[in-house]
């Protein structure tokens, strides 16, 4: 056969403790000039570090888990592997999309005919459903010659729901009149908007023609109309779930409130929506940029309500790799939305995407207030400030500053005549879009 002229290098592994010493295969081959043996010493920490960090696409490795895993493996190449394999198929290792993630393994010892009640808490790194298997014991036989792993308890399941920080935040500093903390600008809003609030006293300066003449004459002193900015409007997302939405700076890591361009977007939708809805607005959303039978269409409601029913529909949603079909989104949305709203449209621009972006505007402004939110990536930054110690660090800042312009440029075509447009960092993106809209609420656009 093809295989006798051919030279072949078989590798044979056996662990130390296996018995193979003894066997004699191995006797035969020792007896042969061309079989070598070697033996492989455990690896250090440094190398098993070095190792998972091949095996993660250089993603960085935490002390506590290089810790965790060396503590059970005392390095030993065979057993490191059986353990990640096991963490993974019980879920302690996950790949969020982007990078790789891990639970910290808890541990405890039970002496025999014992109880014990174990409690922990878990923050979560992403949203949507998530499911919790059996609890996994070791059970070990009393000489410790075996152990066998079973699993215990019932599989549940929980819903992960957006970061709600900077909503709390808002409501919090709202009553407190600290707004400003947060960069959001406050107004006072006696005189403006058309909808009646209530009667006040006269003060020097105001409008006569809003003075109240039978008030006055019952009070026997000036009363006035005030009156608060119109209410009963329609506020409608138009949110992109395409592949630029999952650009992710860093901030995807545990404990970070972060999270990618995606997560901003909707933690920044949820705030205005609160907002909006306080000041007795209606919302709504529709989503883009994924497959058609995953798009989310909310209707406009109003009361606080709605902010849940909101929330509900749209925590699970990830961006996916497809192309944002801005066009396409906006004749769905005149097909859905036939009420004039102020339509915010959170996305990821480039450049390239002006012409068609430029007639979806154009298409949703024959009818709606539009308001371009878009987010910048903070990396294009870092970039163009880093210093020019060598050729291609002046390519990348060139590069940097030449798709700066050419992004400015584009935004500017695109603003139109409204100029309703927001070009921020993801962490400023909630109190950019709350501060516009309640420029747009006090000039009246709607």
């Amino acid at each position: 056969t093809q295989i006798d002229g051919d030279r072949l290098m078989i590798c044979i592994a056996q662990r130390p403790d296996s018995g193979y010493e003894a066997t004699p295969q191995r006797q035969m081959l020792q007896r042969h000039a061309f079989s070598r043996e070697f033996t492989l010493s455990r690896l250090t920490r440094d190398e098993v570090k070095q190792w998972l960090e091949a095996a993660f696409h250089r993603q960085q490795v935490g002390r506590e888990f290089l810790a965790f895993l060396y503590r059970h493996t005392e390095g030993d190449p065979f057993f490191i592997a059986q353990l990640l394999r096991t963490l993974v198929e019980n879920g302690a290792i996950w790949h969020n999309g982007s990078r790789w993630e891990w639970s910290p393994v808890s541990e405890l010892r039970l002496p025999a005919a014992q109880g014990l009640d174990v409690a922990y808490e878990l923050v979560p790194t992403r949203r949507g459903r998530v499911d919790f298997a059996p609890a996994a014991l070791r059970v070990r036989s009393l000489l410790g010659l075996a152990e066998l792993q079973v699993r215990t308890g019932a599989a549940e399941s929980r819903q992960v729901y957006p970061n709600f920080a900077a909503l709390a935040r808002y409501a919090w500093l709202a009553g407190d009149r600290r707004l400003a903390e947060i960069g959001i600008k406050t107004y006072t809003a006696r005189g403006h908007g058309t909808d009646f609030k209530q009667l006040g006293e006269y003060v020097p300066g105001m409008p006569t023609r809003h003075i109240d003449w039978n008030a006055s004459f019952r009070h026997r002193r000036p009363v006035v109309r005030e009156f608060q900015d119109d209410r009963d409007q329609s506020v409608v997302f138009l949110l992109d779930c395409g592949r630029r939405m999952r650009a992710d700076e860093g901030a995807a890591a545990v404990g970070d409130t972060g999270g990618s361009h995606f997560d901003q977007a909707l933690n920044a939708a949820m705030l205005l929506a609160y907002v909006a809805l306080k000041d007795g607005d209606a919302v709504g959303a529709l989503t883009f940029g994924h497959d058609p039978a995953q798009q989310r269409h909310f209707a406009p409601a109003k009361g606080m309500a709605a902010l849940n029913m909101l929330v509900a529909r749209l925590h699970d949603l990830e961006p996916t790799a497809a192309h944002s079909d801005y066009l396409a989104a906006a004749r769905e949305l005149m097909l859905k939305v036939p009420r004039r709203s102020l339509v915010v449209v959170l996305t990821n621009f480039r450049d390239e995407d002006c012409a068609e972006l430029q007639a979806a505007l154009k298409l949703m402004r024959s009818r709606h207030l539009v308001l371009l939110a878009s987010l910048k990536e903070t990396v294009v930054e870092r970039i163009a400030a880093q210093p020019l110690d060598d050729p291609q660090a002046v390519a990348e800042v060139a590069a940097a500053h030449w798709f700066t312009q050419a992004r400015d440029a584009a935004f500017r075509r695109l603003a139109g005549r409204d100029q309703l447009l927001i070009d921020v960092e993801p962490q400023r993106l909630a109190a950019a879009l709350v501060n516009r809209y309640h420029a747009v609420k006090r000039a009246r656009l709607l």
